[in-house]
C-alpha cells in the first residue's frame, strides 16, 4: 500500500491509494470535529464503491472506536464526527486504514437491505402542476418542460422511443437508496440492475415548489421527496408519503423516515386515482406499507453485471443516450 501525506491547504489528511477490490481513499477535513472520507472517483458513478461506503458504516457501528460519534454515508463518501477531546483526527485515520483492511472483498459483502414496494402515478395532476407552475412563474423558455411535464424531456435525453420505455425503465429494477441527503429523508436511488440506468440535468434555475411524495430525477439518482419543498430533478410521478413525523399507526415504521439507506425499492405502476385513495389510507392509518427485512449480496450485482448480455445491452443503452444528449438542450 502506498500511502501520502499531503499539506492541509487543500484540506487533504492523507490518501490511500487503491489496491486490488480495495478503491482509493481520501481523507478531508471537514471541521474541527469531523472527517470527510471519500472513495474511488467521482465519475463513473460506480456501485461497488457504495457498497464499500455501506460496508465500512456497518463495520465501524459494530466495531466502535472511542471517540466516534456519528457516520453519515453518502454516493462515494462517509462523514466521521468525532470528538476531538477524546480522539484527534490523525488517530481517527489510522482507526479507519484499519477498518478498511477488514472489509472482506466485495463478492463477500453482504448488507442489511430491506425490500420495499411502492406504487407510482406517471405524470399525475399534482406533478404537472408544479411543472407548471416554474414555466409561469420562473422560465417560461425552460427545455425541460414540454407541455406542462418533464417525463417527454427526459425520454428525448435518453434517447428512449417513448413514455412507456421510461416506465419499463423505472418499473423493471429494483433501486437500491445509495444514501439519505440533501434534506432529512430524501432517498436517492440507484437500479441496481445496469440496463435501467437513466439520466437527465437538474433544473436551472431550481423550482420553488415540489411536491411530498414527488418521484424525480437529477443526474443518475431517482430521489422519492418526503416533504413539499424547492426542487431541481426532473418530476415524472408520484408515490405514498415516505415520512411522518406523527408515526401513524399501522405504517410498520420505527423511524419517522420510511427509506434507510442500503434498502431496496420496486415501483409498481397505479393510476392518479388508485394512488390518491392509497395516500388517503395512509393518513387515515389504514395502509400497511410493504416492508420485507432481508439482506443483500453485494455478489448478486456483480453477477447480473458481468452476465455478457446484460453488460452489452447496458453499453447500446449508454451509447443510444450519450448520442441523445448531444442534440438535447441543457435547461
Amino acid at each position: 500500500m502506498r500511502e501520502r501525506e499531503e499539506v492541509a491547504v487543500s484540506a487533504i489528511v492523507a490518501t490511500t491509494e487503491s489496491e486490488a477490490d480495495r478503491p482509493r481513499v481520501t481523507y478531508r477535513t471537514a471541521g474541527d470535529h469531523a472527517l470527510l472520507v471519500e472513495y474511488g472517483d467521482e465519475f463513473p458513478v460506480d456501485l461497488g464503491v457504495n457498497f464499500f461506503v455501506h460496508a465500512t458504516a456497518r463495520h465501524l457501528d459494530s466495531h466502535p472506536v472511542r471517540g466516534v460519534l456519528e457516520l453519515a454515508p453518502g454516493l462515494r463518501s462517509l462523514l466521521v464526527y468525532y470528538d476531538p477531546t477524546v480522539i484527534g483526527q490523525a488517530d481517527v485515520v489510522s482507526a479507519l486504514r484499519e477498518l478498511h483492511r477488514e472489509i472482506p472483498e466485495p463478492a463477500s459483502i453482504v448488507l442489511p437491505s430491506r425490500r420495499l414496494r411502492l406504487p407510482v402515478a406517471f405524470d399525475d395532476s399534482t406533478s404537472r402542476d408544479a411543472v407548471d407552475r416554474y414555466r409561469i412563474t420562473t422560465r417560461p423558455d425552460a427545455p425541460n418542460v414540454v407541455e406542462g411535464n418533464n417525463i417527454d424531456y427526459i425520454v428525448r435525453y435518453n434517447g428512449l422511443s417513448g413514455r412507456e420505455a421510461l416506465y419499463e425503465r423505472v418499473l423493471d429494477s429494483e433501486w437500491w437508496n445509495a444514501f439519505t441527503g440533501f434534506y432529512t429523508g430524501l432517498p436517492s436511488l440507484l437500479p441496481l440492475d445496469p440496463r435501467s440506468e437513466i439520466v437527465a440535468p437538474k433544473y436551472n434555475p431550481a423550482r420553488t415548489w415540489t411536491p411530498e411524495g414527488a418521484v424525480a430525477i437529477g443526474g443518475p439518482c431517482v430521489v422519492i421527496h418526503p416533504i413539499e419543498s424547492a426542487g431541481s430533478y426532473q418530476i415524472f410521478g408520484r408515490t405514498l408519503p415516505v415520512s411522518d413525523l406523527v408515526l401513524r399507526a399501522r405504517s410498520h415504521r420505527v423511524d419517522p423516515i420510511l427509506v434507510q439507506p442500503g434498502d431496496r425499492i420496486s415501483f409498481y405502476a397505479v393510476s392518479e386515482s388508485e394512488l390518491l385513495d392509497l395516500r388517503r389510507r395512509v393518513f387515515e392509518g389504514r395502509y400497511d406499507y410493504e416492508i420485507e427485512p432481508g439482506q443483500y449480496a453485494v455478489a448478486d450485482h456483480l453477477t447480473t453485471s458481468s452476465d455478457p448480455r446484460v453488460a452489452v445491452e447496458a453499453e447500446r443503452r449508454r451509447a443510444d443516450r450519450r448520442a441523445a444528449r448531444e442534440l438535447a438542450k441543457i435547461p
